[in-house]
């Protein structure tokens, strides 16, 4: 390294229309992206012209956009890119496979998906005037087929996603814990699990638990619900991030994850809390997490950035061009209806929704530096993406003076200790 190491970070592109001309909005952009050596995004669709089948589940609206918008993130300046999303498999591995074609194309760096879980897993690296920057991506939130399979000895591996599991547990006092247990011993709820342990399919259960229908109780007081990353997607994280930090000055980790605390779509959850300081004590310089839709509070751990959430960059899910009949059968729709009609539907005609959700279509832009591996300098910059906007005019960002954005992410990372100035301009500024 000979000198700082600038970086910026958008969050999730559900990107699915092309840029106008001249956008002087995008034209502002891009040039603050260009201070930054790193800029990464999260790609939150598949690109491809119907080359996949649709998958029978979806991240909630099947994603899938014309290639060509992949040309607009490049015109923006973005140089990395995480793929892995709830959104991944949403057209099977064809979609799959066409996305990485076209990102390949078009020469971008990306991370956390592939034809095996090697791929999917390896850091991939990116070079700057100051010095070797590596990127990690996973995701935890996902289907489980869609998960990457590592390459046995005469089959090959499964496409995917490199994934972040948990493990949740459920804990009551000792009477609800019999009371659950007699309630599996009374009905068949846990009947086909049963068998399989009986045949050998499936291990047998920790004896100290009760597993109802595929939940774990355990006995705890008070009664709450906690959740752990899975040891083996864990170990492997951290053995990749403790790799890349003998391969480059600094270590980027990309973590897609929708779960929450509790009911709270602010809040991180727990899991992603443990595994961020996990990653970091490993040797990560920092963690850019996206997923939620909306701004998440920000953490400074051991010295290093953690952004739980930075919410969206470009969000336009309302102006997908195909969907699968899946998504008309769900709304109870004919399969003479047409797209305006199923969204119209899902929103109750504008009423519900992540649309009529003021904080999904506002955010921030964090910029910092970082010189021999320690945080110098974190300013935040806050965007909106049109929230007054018609639905097929909306999801656009634009940089914001609106000092209401700021004081909302001030407000989410006070409990992890973060003190942000607000500047009159509504930009922030982290005290480190």
């Amino acid at each position: 390294m000979t000198g700082p190491i600038a970086l910026t970070a958008a969050g999730d592109c559900f990107i699915t229309r092309r840029l106008s001309e001249k956008n002087q909005q995008a034209e502002k952009l891009k040039h603050f992206f260009s201070h930054a050596d790193v800029r990464f995004a999260n790609l939150e669709v598949t690109t491809h012209d119907r080359e996949g089948s649709p998958s029978p589940f979806s991240g909630g609206t099947w994603a899938m956009a014309s290639p060509d918008v992949l040309d607009d993130l490049s015109y923006y300046g973005f140089n990395l890119l995480n793929g892995a999303t709830n959104h991944t498999l949403d057209y099977l591995y064809g979609g799959l496979e066409a996305t990485e074609r076209n990102l390949k194309k078009r020469g971008f760096i990306y991370a956390g998906i592939g034809p095996h879980l090697a791929d999917a897993a390896a850091p991939k690296y990116i070079e700057t005037q100051n010095g070797r920057v590596a990127i990690i991506a996973c995701t935890s939130t996902f289907h489980e087929s869609w998960l990457a399979g590592r390459q046995g000895r005469d089959l090959p591996g499964r496409p995917g996603v490199n994934p972040l599991r948990y493990q949740t547990v459920h804990q009551v006092n000792e009477e609800d814990l019999q009371s659950l247990r007699e309630i599996a011993e009374k009905t068949d709820v846990n009947a086909d699990k049963n068998l399989a342990v009986k045949e050998g399919f499936l291990p047998a259960d920790d004896p100290s638990t009760v597993n109802v229908g595929g939940l774990t109780f355990e006995k705890g007081n008070p009664p709450s619900t906690y959740r752990y990353p899975d040891p083996t997607d864990e170990q492997r994280l951290v053995q990749t991030v403790e790799e890349a930090k003998r391969q480059a000055d600094l270590v980027i980790v990309s973590i897609h994850s929708h779960e929450m605390d509790s009911e709270d779509k602010s809040q991180p959850a727990d899991f992603h809390k443990e595994i961020s300081r996990t990653l970091i004590d490993a040797g990560a310089d920092s963690i850019i997490s996206h997923g939620p839709h909306i701004l998440r509070g920000i953490e400074i751990y051991q010295g290093k950035p953690i952004f739980y959430s930075i919410g969206n960059f470009i969000f336009q899910n309302d102006t997908v061009t195909h969907l699968p009949p899946d998504f008309y059968e769900k709304y109870q729709l004919s399969d003479q209806a047409t797209i305006a009609d199923a969204l119209d539907k899902r929103s109750d005609f504008g009423k519900k929704g992540l649309g009529v959700n003021p904080d999904v279509w506002r955010s921030v832009i964090p910029y910092w530096e970082m010189e021999q591996g320690t945080l110098t300098k974190l300013t935040l910059h806050p965007i909106e993406l049109g929230y007054h906007l018609p639905r097929y005019q909306k999801g656009w960002p634009s940089l914001s003076d609106d000092l209401s954005t700021m004081e909302h992410l001030q407000a989410l990372s006070e409990p992890f200790g973060t003190k942000i100035t607000i500047n009159k301009n509504g930009t922030g500024e982290v005290q480190l």
